[in-house]
């Protein structure tokens, strides 16, 4: 098998497709259910540290349990109609037991998941290194949702990434360890020192500490040398996309706006095409 996916890139790229698919599925679990869990342990140890009685969270509550049932009508979804894409085309976009409409998100979600999957195989080709950044893809995907749900990047993610990242880069998978290393402390410096600068200015925060951790996380799996294309990219993509949701939204300049999902997205492309980006823009300077 191995061999093959080697010698055929069509087959790889194919596989990755059909493994995004299925592991969007798991990402539409994940996001809708992991604020609410980190919601029900917070709620659990403030309890716990009022010394309150009585059980603060209620029944078990996690990835697996209870099993995944309609929002509107709450009846169990069986196997067949869990099938990736493919169940939500079946079923025409509706529950089958209530007809109620099913959010257009879950089957974007996996298809998202699955073109981002392919697109890395394809770069990559067959090998740790495209195993090890879908991984990441997967997990950038999973952030970005969630922050904008709940402008929340939890550390439950992005801190064993950032460790995985450093861990990988230790054998020089994608860049070396020094590369790693420095990209990881220069990204949370950064951003940290925006933060306080705007804070000391405004006595406002400007940003969260999630975004901090998450561009050290870039920065340890692409290297320091990603770190300026990625802040210029976000930055641009987030004012744009700002402007356009004071328009369309009608919500007010102060209303906060989640970066992290300009961040994963410019974070992503600098570490598939970063190196191709830079060497293009000397060039048309005329530095090379």
């Amino acid at each position: 098998m191995s061999l093959l996916l080697s010698q055929q890139p069509w087959a790889f790229v194919a596989m990755a497709m059909v493994l995004g698919l299925i592991v969007g599925s798991f990402l539409n679990v994940l996001v809708w259910r992991l604020p609410k869990m980190l919601e029900r342990e917070w709620r659990a140890q403030a309890h716990e540290v009022l010394g309150l009685p009585g059980d603060p969270v209620g029944p078990r509550y996690n990835l697996m349990q209870p099993n995944s049932c309609c929002p509107h009508c709450n009846q169990p979804i069986r196997p067949w109609e869990n099938i990736p894409l493919l169940s939500y085309l079946m079923l025409r976009g509706r529950c089958a037991h209530c007809r109620e409409a099913i959010s257009a998100r879950y089957p974007l979600t996996e298809l998202a998941c699955g073109l981002i999957s392919a697109v890395v195989a394809w770069h990559f080709g067959f090998g740790w290194q495209a195993g090890a950044v879908m991984l990441l893809s997967w997990g950038l995907l999973a952030m970005s949702l969630i922050d904008v749900d709940h402008q929340l990047l939890p550390d439950v993610l992005v801190l064993p990434l950032l460790w995985l990242g450093l861990m990988l880069n230790s054998v020089e998978l994608l860049v070396p360890l020094p590369d790693a290393l420095w990209g990881a402390v220069i990204g949370y410096m950064s951003l940290w020192t925006v933060f306080w600068l705007f804070k000391l200015a405004t006595g406002k925060d400007g940003m969260g500490y999630g975004d901090f951790k998450l561009l050290a996380l870039l920065g340890a799996w692409g290297g320091w040398q990603i770190l300026p294309m990625t802040l210029l990219m976000s930055s641009l993509v987030g004012v744009c996309g700002g402007l356009i949701l004071l328009r369309r939204s009608k919500i007010q300049a102060a209303t906060p706006m989640p970066f992290g999902p300009y961040l994963a997205i410019a974070g992503w492309i600098a570490v598939l095409w970063g190196g191709q980006i830079t060497d293009f823009y000397l060039q048309s300077v005329g530095f090379k």
